[in-house]
């Protein structure tokens, strides 16, 4: 699969490394472990099993205001919810739709999308109760875009 994710300014993206930190800090899994060179905190908008040249337009808008909310739970993933903005929800229809027909992760469909940064992955439901449900809030920018092939474990920028 190939997402499509949007990547945070420098100070958004360090406050998240930070939770990261803190979450381990206090015994609990997180992506501070997480060392392959690709991980950092971002915005995933789609995954399918190719990206059609379509989706680099869908992202003219970037530099886009981003802010994190509260602590959801997506399944097994503890995740900083990003509040949806028009503009936000407008950019990841667009790039959805860009993806022309091909297979796509249906958990990204406009509408059903939960934009979210994520802090854990593979929780097992009987400990998230030990997760914090809030970790303040945060406001930045997306400021670039890439894609990540789950295959190569690569990255390539995309805007």
């Amino acid at each position: 699969m190939h997402t499509v994710e949007l990547l945070l300014d420098a100070p958004l993206s360090s406050r998240v490394r930070e939770v990261w930190h803190d979450l381990a800090a206090a015994g609990l899994r997180s992506l501070a472990s997480h060392q392959h060179p690709t991980n950092r905190p971002h915005v995933t908008l789609a995954a399918a099993d190719a990206l059609s040249p379509g989706v680099v337009p869908a992202l003219a808008a970037l530099p886009l205001d981003v802010e994190l909310a509260d602590v959801v739970f997506l399944g097994r993933t503890v995740a900083w919810r990003v509040r949806p903005s028009a503009a936000l929800l407008s950019m990841q229809r667009s790039v959805w739709e860009a993806l022309d027909g091909r297979e796509r992760n249906p958990l990204h469909e406009p509408g059903r999308w939960v934009p979210h940064v994520s802090l854990a992955l593979r929780v097992k439901p009987e400990l998230q109760a030990r997760y914090p449900r809030s970790v303040g809030a945060a406001a930045g920018r997306a400021v670039a875009a890439r894609t990540y092939n789950s295959e190569t474990r690569t990255v390539t920028g995309l805007a």
